[in-house]
């Protein structure tokens, strides 16, 4: 897991997006390695050649602009230290011979380096100044004191490089040397990096690369030198790497032994079910009909806004605006939780009895709907059930079916109703914030929150409030493998292949649509599609969704969207909309809603629901625990691009 934090100043930081700890595990063979590498580190980033080539034909507009290329330059340079390695800088008398996990890494010198630097920093100068000239200046020079004393070509590299023995064997071999060293020679805590802040979000982003770029080189720089092996000295100093922990090493001797790759099975052609799943009726299916007693909601703690992801910038991430991130997916904030999700699901949980009226020895079944649970044993539907007191059940358990998992766990509520007669506790929760990584299309659109239902019998004679239900699974293989977790190629993070989630929400949307239309309306005459009151379609994509809705007739009023301030919250999604759908007074007599539910796994549903508001819980929002409180609050108040240029020496 890879949680976010909060700085001593009270913002939000990911730490991942700069301290790049890829697990090695994952690893089998060199190539997936270097494929990752290759992703997150060098397409992005250009040479010193391209550097160089894009300063003389004037493609750099701003300071802004060349100092990322800059830094994203260094970072591939650094791609195997900072990934693999640590450098520690030793004495030559005292570097051991024989060992096979000291590294002594052979360097290629840089030809035209000089003319490239010069032009580099002639380039920078000529550059408008914008936002920040002061801030600007400070991060430029301390990523250009690395530029100007890089030795050696990058490009050539080799993820292992030789052992001290092997390097030994060709007297001509160059390595860094350095005449002397200091061991306190300055570098940056990691919660100086973490505290690091400035109004400007890009330049807050830049500033962190540029520290965890300095800690990279804990030497005297313009001291360093490269130098044929065969003419070391004993008291010269040289830059060894080691190995950063044991799964390093590990993975380098898989490597050394031949590792294969593990060949994976191919899927067969996806082909239609030999009849259609009809959608079901409740009234017509079911004896015991469902009535919705209470529903409640509970959002993170804090607010993870645009400009909050362009501060946190990621080195494998392409220049996207905040605003740009809004008109893409229509979020403007997503909410985050340093809570557990099992503390969020009993939360909701604990206010939906309330509201209800109902004690936990009432409760026949619990379900839990998620797709971020790493809770196996106990499942945390029998957890819920612990905590909340409840000896026996009829059943409790969980249920995967990502965004989907509302009518996934309405359906398997209403059936469990016709077993217990009594009511069954439904709860949907997802935390997304530590399971993103360096992912940025996820870190754009997840977030954290749960929500519950209470689902008990209706009254002898009384409608149910859950009309219709609907589920669906599978499609063709792309689209089933359209979002992973735990996905091993991107450092066992949540990914997002848009294309794919797209084809199979407009495939589910449609179908769903065609199901509406042919039901009969609630008076057994007309379509229920048009009685539908309200539409809270699972929140995934602001923009996405409401093309896909206009595309099979749905107009834009009719749909009710809160993704905008919460972020996508997969299971959770449709019930937090409809919470505050009631809160923002949408909801404001009971309605008939369609939820349709689509996403990972190529799953999907829809369920048709009547939704009273005063059977929802509008608590309010709770205060951050103390264990997440800011630490120095009044720090939050002196903000400033001060703390960049200190960090650097200005």
């Amino acid at each position: 897991m890879k949680p976010f934090v909060v700085n001593r100043l009270g913002r939000l930081v990911f730490p991942s997006n700069f301290f790049p700890e890829l697990d090695f595990g994952v690893f089998d063979t060199l190539e997936q390695f270097e494929a990752v590498i290759e992703r997150d580190f060098e397409t992005k980033a250009p040479t010193g050649s391209d550097i160089w080539k894009r300063v003389q034909s004037g493609a750099y507009r701003a300071r802004l602009d060349l100092m990322r290329d800059l830094a994203l330059n260094l970072l591939w340079v650094n791609r195997y230290a900072i990934t693999m390695y640590v450098k520690r800088p030793s004495r030559w008398q005292d570097v051991p011979r024989t060992r096979d996990d000291v590294f002594l890494p052979v360097l290629t010198p840089w030809e035209d380096g000089d003319r490239k630097v010069a032009a580099v920093e002639a380039a920078y100068r000529a550059l408008p100044a914008r936002p920040d000239a002061r801030t600007e200046d400070a991060i430029f020079q301390a990523l250009f004191g690395l530029f100007r004393y890089r030795r050696h070509h990058a490009a050539d590299l080799p993820a292992i490089p030789p052992t001290v023995k092997e390097a030994l064997a060709n007297p001509t071999n160059q390595t860094y040397r350095l005449s002397h060293h200091d061991p306190d020679h300055p570098t940056y805590s990691t919660q100086e990096i973490l505290d690091c802040s400035d109004p400007v979000p890009e330049l807050e982003a830049l500033a962190r690369w540029a520290m965890v770029l300095q800690n990279q080189h804990p030497w005297e720089r313009a001291e360093s030198r490269l130098m044929p092996v065969s003419g070391l000295r004993g008291d010269d100093f040289v830059v060894l790497y080691q190995p950063r922990g044991p799964e390093v090493m590990d993975f380098i001797n898989r490597v050394r032994s031949g590792g294969k790759h593990r060949p994976q099975r191919r899927a067969r052609e996806a082909k239609q079910p030999v009849k259609p799943y009809p959608a079901l009726e409740v009234k017509k299916r079911f004896s015991v009909l469902p009535r919705i007693e209470a529903l409640s909601a509970v959002n993170g703690e804090y607010e993870c806004t645009n400009e909050d992801l362009i501060r946190n910038t990621a080195f494998n991430w392409s220049p996207m605006s905040a605003e740009e991130i809004r008109e893409k997916t229509g979020i403007e904030a997503r909410r985050y939780t340093a809570r557990s999700l099992e503390e969020i699901s009993l939360e909701a949980a604990e206010i939906a009895l309330a509201k209800a009226g109902r004690r936990p020895e009432e409760i026949g079944a619990v379900l839990f709907c998620s797709c971020t649970s790493e809770r196996l044993i106990p499942s945390v539907a029998t957890w819920i059930s612990g905590q909340l007191g409840m000896l026996q059940t009829h059943a409790s358990c969980d249920i995967v079916a990502a965004c989907a998992g509302l009518p996934y766990g309405l359906s398997e509520a209403v059936r469990l109703l016709q077993e217990v007669e009594r009511p069954v506790l439904l709860v949907c929760a997802e935390k997304f914030s530590d399971k993103i990584g360096t992912v940025r299309t996820s870190r754009m659109i997840f977030g954290d929150g749960a929500a519950a239902l209470v689902i008990g019998p209706a009254r002898k004679g009384d409608e149910p409030d859950i009309e219709v239900l609907q589920t669906y699974a599978s499609g063709p293989v792309s689209e089933v493998n359209s979002i992973i977790w735990p996905n091993p190629e991107f450092d066992n993070n949540i990914t997002v292949f848009g294309p794919e989630v797209k084809a199979l929400a407009q495939r589910y949307l449609k179908q769903m649509i065609g199901e509406l239309s042919e039901l009969p309306g609630p008076d057994g005459t007309g379509r229920l599609l048009d009685a539908i009151d309200l539409v809270v379609p699972h929140q995934a994509n602001k923009t996405m969704v409401s093309k896909m809705a206009a595309a099979v007739g749905l107009p834009a009023d009719r749909l009710y969207f809160n993704i905008e301030r919460v972020g996508n919250t997969s299971s959770a999604s449709i019930p937090l909309a409809i919470r505050d759908a009631v809160r923002d007074g949408v909801i404001n007599r009971p309605l008939r809603i369609f939820a349709p539910g689509f996403g990972a796994g190529a799953v999907g549903g829809f369920a048709v629901v009547r939704i009273d508001p005063a059977v929802v819980a509008l608590e309010a929002k709770k205060e951050p625990s103390s264990a997440v409180a800011m630490e120095e609050p009044e720090r939050a108040l002196s903000t400033s691009s001060e703390d960049v240029r200190k960090a650097f020496g200005d």
